[in-house]
């Protein structure tokens, strides 16, 4: 009897993502940086190793498509869909943060938002913000081109390392974010040392992109002074690079091979994605 593959072993330890949610990881990872449209028939063939049925994607894609994650274009009996308003909006910031390398550099101070409405809360949320008990909001710097203009901002100084390990623990979920990195490591770790068929390259990398998504995404990216010891993040982000970009030739040698737009085959990347490990 022959060995599971690789794809149904780690899906086996990850469970199976949502459909609608997996297909922005595959538009982010896989679309986007060839030229942004894919046929519907090509997401299909890459759901199709995930069992997903015509029923299920269709339904997803219109769900994506009357949300403004994505926008379809008919042509003849073909549907391509390309990264509608709201997926536009949200690429690029959600990029960076997945693929980068590491936190930004901390000056040492806190920057404080005593009162802020629902709207200015989100957008601060979004900036890498989190919350103490009380309400007050808590950053590090946050990018200044997201963050709300309407909201006043105190810059303070902790007393000590201590301190300002214990206001981190109290404003972002640390615990729960080193469970998740201890969990991503226990499903994706085993593919280090094991044989992955070429047909399981692209699914492979974007199960991993997806859950490292579904992590880094909610993660502070914090410094490394403020983070608990030992913090399972680091060596998270070590595997998450070393695989993709041992999965990155075959996975885009099947995108070359079998992916569609509405002009024929994808365009190659213009500006190859890099998943920096640090």
């Amino acid at each position: 009897m022959s060995e599971p593959s690789g794809l149904i072993t780690t899906l086996a330890r990850t469970g199976a993502p949502r459909i609608a949610s997996f297909i922005v990881t595959v538009w982010g990872d896989a679309v986007a940086p060839r030229g942004g449209s894919l046929w519907l028939g090509s997401l299909q063939a890459i759901l199709d190793r995930f069992g997903c049925s015509p029923g299920q994607v269709r339904t997803a894609m219109s769900r994506l498509t009357e949300e403004g994650w994505l926008a379809r274009n008919r042509v003849g009996r073909n549907s391509f869909y390309r990264l509608g308003p709201r997926g536009e909006q949200v690429f690029g910031a959600a990029a960076t943060r997945i693929y980068a390398a590491r936190p930004p550099d901390w000056d040492g101070a806190f920057r404080l938002v005593l009162l802020a409405d629902a709207a200015t809360r989100e957008a601060l949320e979004a900036s890498g913000f989190g919350t103490l008990p009380g309400g007050t909001m808590l950053g590090i710097a946050g990018d200044p081109e997201r963050l709300p203009r309407s909201a006043p901002m105190l810059h303070a100084t902790p007393r000590s390392m201590a301190e300002a390990q214990l206001l981190a623990a109290r404003a972002w979920p640390l615990e729960t974010l080193a469970e998740g990195y201890g969990r991503f490591l226990d499903a994706f770790a085993p593919l280090r040392d094991a044989r992955v068929p070429p047909a399981d390259a692209l699914p492979l990398r974007l199960l991993l992109v997806h859950e490292w998504r579904r992590l880094v995404l909610r993660d502070p990216l914090l410094p490394a002074e403020l983070l608990p010891a030992a913090w399972p993040g680091t060596p998270a982000r070590v595997l998450a690079a070393e695989l993709y970009h041992r999965l990155a030739p075959d996975a885009e040698a099947w995108l070359d091979a079998e992916g569609r737009n509405e002009d024929g085959v994808l365009p190659p990347a213009l500006a190859p994605l890099r998943f920096a490990a640090g």
